[in-house]
């Protein structure tokens, strides 16, 4: 498969995250025919836990054999175990709580009372990415990683005008002064994120369409980090109709 980027667009909120579910449930059954597991990157935010329920509550959701799936995050907010702004602690209450999946199977970023110093955590999340990875590899074959985009078009916990996430070799990174609150995070490096074969990103309202625009028409990662994201075999913009105001018609694709 060649590598694609498109944006999908459907009329309102609800559609949206009820074709995503309804693409990912298909998609991991798909991948589960061809592969003992699978490895999927979760996002947090609105549009992050609006999906997430919407595969919840699908009437296909026990067609996945959940026990070959593996979840891990793309970022996280450095706060105690537990804490409800946790991005691991919302997955559980829209979607995994409702999973039959082993435990070993959710990998969530080490918590601040787990280990305090960021430094030491997000170096110990590495070390996990490690072990799940093939030989020789730093991190598992990641097949679809969730993204949601900020209205300044960060990703992750991938932040405008900041160099360090784009280059060197680590896989994961600790975040410190980030813009919103809270500030200390740690998260996937943008090479990691763009090393997943499948990058779905989902998007709505209008405060996302003129970073959606920007991102498409060429700004760099550096302005627009969602500018910089692409999966080795596709890339996919799901949005709404609010958000695709200001994206070209050539990149709208009929379907996926």
């Amino acid at each position: 498969m060649t590598n694609e980027r498109r944006v999908i667009v459907h009329p309102d909120t609800q559609s949206l995250v009820g074709s995503v579910a309804a693409r990912f449930i298909t998609k991991v059954v798909d991948l589960l025919s061809e592969n003992e597991e699978v490895h999927v990157v979760l996002t947090g935010g609105g549009m992050g836990g609006e999906t997430q329920r919407a595969i919840r509550d699908s009437s296909a959701r026990d067609t996945v054999d959940w026990t070959r799936v593996h979840f891990w995050w793309g970022d996280e907010r450095f706060l105690p175990a537990g804490d409800p702004e946790r991005n691991d602690v919302q997955a559980h209450e829209a979607l995994l709580d409702a999973l039959d999946i082993p435990a070993g199977n959710i990998h969530p970023f080490p918590a601040s009372d787990e280990i305090p110093d960021i430094d030491d955590a997000a170096a110990a999340y590495a070390d996990q990415l490690v072990l799940a990875a093939p030989e020789g590899k730093q991190l598992p074959r990641f097949d679809i990683t969730f993204l949601g985009v900020g209205p300044d078009g960060h990703i992750a916990s991938l932040f405008p005008d900041r160099d360090g996430y784009r280059r060197g070799e680590k896989t994961v990174i600790a975040v410190r002064e980030a813009p919103k609150p809270p500030p200390n995070r740690l998260s996937l490096t943008l090479p990691a994120i763009n090393s997943s074969d499948r990058i779905w990103m989902v998007l709505a309202g209008p405060d996302k369409a003129p970073v959606l625009g920007l991102a498409l028409a060429g700004a760099t990662a550096n302005e627009v980090p969602a500018a910089g994201v692409m999966g080795r075999k596709r890339t996919v913009f799901f949005v709404d109709k609010k958000a695709a105001a200001d994206v070209p018609e050539s990149l709208i694709a009929s379907s996926y």
